[in-house]
């Protein structure tokens, strides 16, 4: 579980409250799966993709065995990992990753079970130097967003309105990832940048963590049009677990969860829907008042968006196996194993798939301190952490090898 210490590293922690209820903090009760699910959930490749920010900073200290435990019990397959928060300055962001490096080095027997993918959610840490990527590239970066709420110099933030969109430097910084094998994230942005970059890129985009602005309108979540034009360039959308899906002060629910869900397989087709949390792994009592402090925070920097006054989590998930929860709700409601399979993470293995291998100088060198891409994820400097993704349902695959 996370302390308060611990959860104000992450990012996921940034978004909170001021009025918290302890209530709202509900034990994961086992029962609540049924033995389908259970049994699915077991055999299934399962991705994250948003989970435990600074994973390097957030699991150390005496609750690192803890937190540990947690991750590796989640039953997680894979998890994408942001680094350098949501303003982190280039050396911030070069600590975050060597941090991240040395926790994979440290506890194999962690990540020879969890992969760990590094992403950026910001564009800070580049400033204006598209070479930058290439220098992210090399240290295992391996996702990366134009912009992080507000404008940069190669988007415009969702907390911008729809003036303006893509730079002509946003245009260089697509094709440089194109080139490399980085995957082009759009969340965050605003409506015309996530068009215009869907638009520009050669390879599939995708958008790790948001909602359904259809289902509730928020500048977090994303237009039905461009849910439809990310499917249509082979990219997947991650559903999120932030308040930003319903109005406040109504904390969300799973029943609200699902909605959006459901409401992006429809829009975008089985092929083009996961799962990006957000969230941390689990929320106790004494990480409330750290929540609230985050969220102080955000106001002062102007990063914080509409509806960040409830917790960030949905109270009957909160567990380190909430995408077993996810497998069970799907399964209820009527979808097949294959599709809740593609939902848990193999529609994100097959379009990382699709970034990174073709991509120069990526087959052997991609995601840092964790996968390998023979189908994969695999990643550079200083060292190479070779993970092969079984390209049927399974967590299973050969060794973890260090070269």
């Amino acid at each position: 579980m996370i302390t308060r210490r611990d959860f104000a590293k992450s990012l996921a922690g940034a978004v909170a409250l001021s009025a918290l209820k302890t209530e709202l903090v509900w034990p994961f009760a086992a029962e609540k799966v049924s033995a389908k699910a259970a049994d699915l959930y077991r055999s299934s490749f399962v991705l994250d993709c948003n989970a435990l920010a600074s994973i390097g900073y957030q699991i150390s200290g005496s609750e690192q065995d803890t937190l540990l435990k947690a991750v590796r019990d989640s039953g997680i397959t894979a998890l994408k990992s942001t680094l350098g928060q949501a303003t982190g300055t280039f050396d911030e962001t070069m600590a975050d990753i060597t941090a991240a490096d040395k926790l994979m080095e440290k506890r194999p027997d962690v990540f020879l079970k969890v992969r760990v993918i590094y992403s950026f959610e910001a564009a800070s840490m580049l400033e204006d130097k598209v070479e930058r990527i290439e220098l992210f590239h090399k240290r295992g970066v391996r996702v990366m967003q134009l912009s992080y709420n507000r404008r940069s110099p190669f988007g415009v933030g969702c907390l911008e309105g729809d003036t303006g969109g893509l730079t002509e430097l946003g245009r260089e910084a697509i094709a440089k990832m194109n080139e490399l094998g980085v995957a082009l994230d759009l969340s965050h942005a605003n409506t015309k940048t996530i068009a215009e970059g869907i638009a520009a890129t050669k390879k599939p985009p995708i958008i790790s963590h948001s909602g359904c602005r259809s289902v509730y309108l928020h500048p977090r979540n994303v237009e039905d049009r461009e849910m439809k034009a990310l499917a249509n360039k082979g990219g997947v959308m991650g559903v999120y677990m932030l308040p930003y899906l319903t109005p406040s002060p109504k904390q969300p629910t799973l029943d609200d969860y699902m909605r959006h869900l459901e409401y992006a397989l429809k829009t975008c087709g089985e092929d083009h829907v996961g799962v990006g949390s957000d969230v941390p792994l689990q929320v106790a009592e004494s990480d409330l008042e750290a929540m609230r402090r985050q969220v102080e925070q955000r106001k002062a920097a102007g990063i914080s968006a509409p509806g960040e006054d409830r917790p960030v989590y949905i109270p009957e998930m909160n567990t380190p196996r909430k995408m077993e929860l996810i497998t069970d709700a799907l399964l209820k409601r009527g979808y097949t194993s294959r599709v809740t399979q593609k939902v848990l993470g193999a529609n994100f293995k097959r379009v990382f798939g699709e970034i990174w291998i073709g991509s120069e100088r990526t087959v052997g060198a991609a995601l840092r301190g964790r996968p390998r891409l023979d189908t994969g994820f695999e990643k550079r400097p200083p060292r190479i952490w070779r993970i092969r993704i079984p390209t049927e349902g399974g967590h299973g695959g050969p060794p973890l090898q260090y070269s």
